[in-house]
């Protein structure tokens, strides 16, 4: 059994062929489309955060909406770049979000990729501390949220407080109880595929990593997740942690995805540079008729490995489309994989 979501990049431009050409367009599709999706019976709705373009940025009202209009979808982000966080103000919009959900949050966090912009998280207030980079940055941040979400108090009370204050330290409210367990970390390498584990965080891989061995993308992705694993059970967790990778798989089944979809097969890896000094993988996208698609997935060393399974859907062709590309999964590839 595997569970099933999609993942939305959320984009919107004003280009004629493009059903979102606002950012009022992608927020509200996004809302209908995750509302859509647990009709059909997807098992999560999940969405990137980018800052400085036009992408969904900030994600709790979009989260906290989508909780408040489903009952069982799981609703979640891949993932939320730490370097623009103030972690305690995110303790709370979680926790808020998370208690509208009635506890379905799901949420990805990294040091996130590169951006529009140069450094764009000065922007927002942060630098970092003295010896520290970037990414060293957003890994203490992840830590600070992780810590302030297991809801002990921290904060001395005033002793004039406008309202009376429970004894002891305080913590932050609201406090939604096991979200803590929900905290997903996005590691493009091993070793932040290990300290992921090491700090109780589920495991969400994308669509690239970076190259370490050499080997195809989807074995060294399962290598990684099997590393994560295994550096879970080091650590020793008491609960079983969750995993997912993420793939742009489209079912082919009329001249609509004909059309679109048709020339779009990708049979081999990419190699390429997201930072200057790091050579990444690429994995393959799948387009194909359900027979076909069936035999090349049961070949996806880290399809196979994961729990769970995020489809990247191409948001701007907008809802009806989408779910009728997520609904052929569901009703023509992943019951013969013996996922639902």
């Amino acid at each position: 059994m595997k569970k099933i979501g999609f993942l939305s990049f959320g984009h919107w431009a004003d280009y004629p062929g493009y059903k979102t050409r606002t950012a009022s367009d992608t927020i509200l599709q996004s809302i209908e489309l995750a509302v859509e999706s647990e009709k059909i019976g997807l098992d999560g709705a999940y969405f990137r955060v980018h800052h400085f373009a036009a992408q969904l940025a900030s994600p709790f009202p979009l989260l906290a909406a989508i909780g408040a209009k489903t009952k069982n979808i799981e609703i979640g982000t891949g993932v939320i770049d730490m370097r623009y966080e103030n972690p305690l103000y995110m303790v709370e919009d979680a926790g808020a979000a998370d208690i509208i959900a009635e506890g379905r949050l799901q949420l990805g966090i990294s040091r996130g990729s590169p951006e529009q912009v140069i450094d764009g998280w000065r922007f927002f207030g942060y630098e970092p501390e003295e010896n520290d980079n970037d990414a060293e940055m957003a890994r203490k941040k992840s830590l600070l949220f992780l810590e302030r979400l297991n809801g002990k108090g921290f904060a001395p009370p005033s002793p004039n407080p406008m309202f009376p204050n429970p004894p002891g330290l305080l913590r932050l409210e609201p406090y939604s109880e096991g979200l803590r367990e929900r905290i997903w970390w996005g590691a493009a390498s091993n070793a932040t595929a290990v300290w992921a584990a090491e700090n109780g965080m589920n495991l969400q891989s994308s669509t690239l990593k970076y190259d370490e061995n050499g080997k195809p993308f989807h074995i060294q992705q399962a290598e990684q997740i099997r590393m994560f694993k295994e550096a879970w059970k080091k650590a020793g967790h008491t609960r079983i942690p969750r995993t997912s990778v993420s793939r742009s798989i489209f079912a082919i089944v009329n001249d609509q995805d004909r059309l679109y979809f048709g020339n779009q097969r990708k049979e081999k890896d990419q190699l390429g540079y997201i930072e200057q000094d790091k050579r990444a993988i690429f994995g393959r996208s799948y387009a194909a008729e359900p027979e076909q698609l069936i035999k090349e997935l049961r070949e996806d060393e880290a399809i196979q490995e994961a729990d769970t399974l995020l489809l990247t859907i191409p948001n701007t062709l907008g809802v009806e489309y989408n779910i009728h590309l997520l609904n052929s999964i569901l009703k023509y590839v992943a019951p013969e994989l013996g996922w639902k």
